[in-house]
């Protein structure tokens, strides 16, 4: 298949700035590091004086030796839509996270290549076998959790990145997944996903990595080995052998698994949450609720473990407590991926190769100078829509249950469960020190059949909250912990809640509740807590007008206008207040006006809940055009789905299909080429 077009970023004046900012930045890099850069020096072939520097970012380029890095930059020598001017020398770096080095390979065009890295102070030192091993395996890691969904979000957070396959055969598959056991246990320095605390052996962008590769290719096999050489060193790795079991339909090894291991280490959260995700996925809410609790009580300053409980109280309707263990999740600042911070450029050249042009995808699009779609504040405002890492994982729990039970009856339980601004003033008047305290997390992990009074694992002095607002918000640290002072005495809880009191959220609650009729009782409701009750009002506000315009709009036979923009953002705002047929219509009316990769991806969702198989593929050959258009030959979530087509339709049907569609041959080619990497992995339904 033919690369995708390479983008140039320009530097007329200031050649080697950009190598420069990437230098300076070495030392703020915190994650897998940006992608790799390309820096070219190009000069016209009648002038050799006047020098000018361009470059790109890239992933998915196989880094293990200075000379597949300049083998890539050779193939940048010869541009045809630059016939004036020539390249007389590149440099290539690549981010190795484990050593926090900078790989660097410099070529002159023609003659020398030399291979270097630099350190966070600048110097630098020389490049060893060793160093490239991890060079290599963290450019695999960065090319597949830095890669895009499908919706374009990802492409347009930075200008000019070619994505890259790093794994295209099983060869290079071997190779990976040699260098992944090496360096496993090294893994935790890679740091981790932003809903994880402390990186640990299994939590960390090395296991995540890892994982989203066999899931995306369906290489089972390839992982459950891996997992079991691995397992023998450490039997923690048993929850990741459990996961790729579970995935491979192999699951009565994987709960034999689970069982076996829980007995050398019985509080291993990653294992319990494991068995916690699995009984659920099973309609066992009963069983995943002793799961989820042991979970939390290993490992309580994790978000994971909390939410986990969270939604196991939810399937099992048990709408209190789903909201008092939600208060109780320690919420962490959201880390994002490292990008590269790069001075401004004199130019861009965003070029276009003529096997990725689809007449639907850059019809309507606005043009270079022109104004952007209109957007009304209220729809740009929108909180919700920015939320990432734990904020976004408790904000979709919080709409789950809104969808469940309706505003009005989650407002009723809040009521019920957390103190209201009027109670605390009246009871303020009334208690002149604080009383008693009772912390979310204990009732949330209180066995209803004993009276063991044991906390949330942190112990009394760091599971509790003072009943003052004072204690409340000024002694809550970042992670959701409660600080102690030396002055105050923190006391275990009084009383316990049983559970067969929970009523579900169809019934009545009784107001004369045992456990809720002294404000002693209650719980304070977190300022971030309280924010998301606000932020789901102002959507479901925001949702409540549109359908009422729409509805009127209908009735009097009148056309409902929005720009593409608009309608994308109302079909967002309805997928997350799991309104999905609405979000479907948002988007339908948001591509009639211009091509938009994240409505199209909505349209998707639908296909793939309707199993239209003619519908997903309608789609997918679209995005992967869409992609391809913006020099990603490579999404792993559309792989997937396409590897999914093909194990349940085989290779024939999906290519006649697709070859079928009307569209113009190369842009059907580029779908063909996902089709054969299946085959080339060999997945299931590849062979007939």
């Amino acid at each position: 298949m033919v690369a995708p077009a390479v983008p140039e970023i320009i530097e007329d004046d200031d050649i080697f700035a950009a190598v420069d900012a990437r230098t300076e930045s070495l030392q703020n890099l915190r994650e897998l590091g940006p992608p790799d850069l390309v820096y070219l020096v190009k000069q016209p072939k009648t002038n050799s004086t006047r020098q000018t520097g361009v470059y790109h970012h890239v992933t998915g380029i196989d880094a293990s030796s200075s000379a597949s890095l300049a083998a890539y930059v050779n193939t940048l020598t010869f541009s045809p839509l630059d016939k004036t001017h020539k390249v007389v020398s590149g440099i290539y770096c690549c981010y190795n996270a484990f050593s926090h080095l900078d790989m660097r390979v410099e070529v002159k065009i023609p003659g020398s290549l030399e291979s270097y890295c630099i350190d966070e102070r600048g110097d630098k030192r020389v490049a060893t076998d060793a160093l490239w091993l991890e060079t290599f395996l963290c450019g695999v890691l960065r090319a597949y959790l830095y890669a895009d969904d499908g919706s374009g979000d990802v492409v347009k957070k930075i200008v000019g990145v070619r994505r890259f396959n790093p794994v295209t055969n099983t060869e290079m598959e071997h190779k990976f997944l040699d260098a992944a056991e090496r360096l496993f246990f090294m893994g935790r320095q890679l740091s981790s996903d932003p809903e994880t605390q402390v990186p640990n052996t299994v939590s960390n962008h090395l296991t995540s990595g890892l994982l989203k590769y066999i899931h995306t290719t369906g290489r089972y096999t390839s992982g459950i080995n891996l997992f079991e050489k691995l397992r023998t060193r450490d039997v923690e790795v048993s929850s990741l052998l459990a996961r790729v079991l579970i995935s491979s339909d192999e699951e009565v090894q994987a709960v034999r698994l689970m069982h076996d291991a829980l007995q050398d280490v019985p509080m291993d959260y990653a294992l319990l949450d494991c068995q916690a995700a699995f009984c659920l996925s099973k309609g066992e809410g009963e069983m995943a609720l002793e799961c989820a609790k042991r979970s939390v009580t290993a490992a309580p300053s994790e978000f994971s473990t909390w939410a986990r409980l969270a939604e196991v109280y939810v399937s099992l309707e048990q709408w209190d407590l789903a909201l008092l263990t939600l208060n109780s999740c320690p919420m962490f600042t959201y880390q994002d991926k490292d990008a590269p911070r790069m001075p401004p450029p004199s130019r861009v050249m965003l070029p276009i190769l003529a096997e990725s042009v689809l007449d639907e995808i850059d019809e309507g699009q606005p043009k270079q100078g022109e104004p952007h779609d209109f957007v009304h504040p209220s729809l740009r405002k929108l909180h919700a829509a920015t939320y990432q890492g734990t904020f976004l994982k408790a904000y979709n729990l919080l709409t789950k249950i809104a969808a469940a039970i309706g505003w009005d009856q989650l407002l009723k339980i809040r009521s019920d469960v957390f103190v209201m601004e009027e109670e605390y003033r009246v009871e303020r008047q009334h208690i002149p020190k604080p009383g008693h305290s009772q912390n979310a997390s204990t009732v949330g992990l209180r066995d209803s059949e004993s009276g063991d009074q044991t906390v949330n694992g942190n112990g009394a002095e760091n599971g509790e909250e003072s009943e003052s607002k004072e204690g409340s918000t000024d002694q809550t640290n970042g992670n959701g912990e409660v600080s102690q002072t030396e002055e105050t005495s923190i006391e275990r809880p009084e009383q316990t809640m049983a559970s067969e009191v929970v009523k579900s959220g169809n019934d009545d609650h009784d107001p004369s509740h045992s456990s809720y009729t002294q404000f002693k009782n209650k719980r304070l409701c977190e300022r971030w807590l309280d924010n998301l009750f606000m932020v789901l009002y102002e959507d479901l506000r925001i949702y409540t007008i549109w359908r009422t315009e729409m509805a009127q709009s209908r009735q009097q036979a009148i056309d409902y206008k929005k720009t593409a923009s608009e309608w994308e953002i109302l079909g967002e705002l309805a997928e997350r207040l799991h309104h999905f047929e609405e979000a479907v219509e948002a988007y339908r009316h948001c591509l009639s006006i211009r091509f938009s990769p994240k409505a199209m991806r909505g349209l998707l969702k639908m296909y793939e809940q309707k199993n239209d198989t003619r519908g997903m593929l309608s789609a997918l050959i679209r995005l992967i055009a869409w992609q391809y258009r913006w020099y990603s030959e490579f999404s792993p979530e559309l792989l997937f789905l396409i590897r999914k087509l093909i194990e349940e339709e085989g290779a024939v049907k999906v290519r006649s299909i697709v070859q079928a569609t009307n569209l113009p041959q190369p842009v059907l080619d580029l779908t063909h080429h996902y089709c054969q990497l299946c085959a080339m992995f060999r997945s299931s339904g590849s062979d007939g």
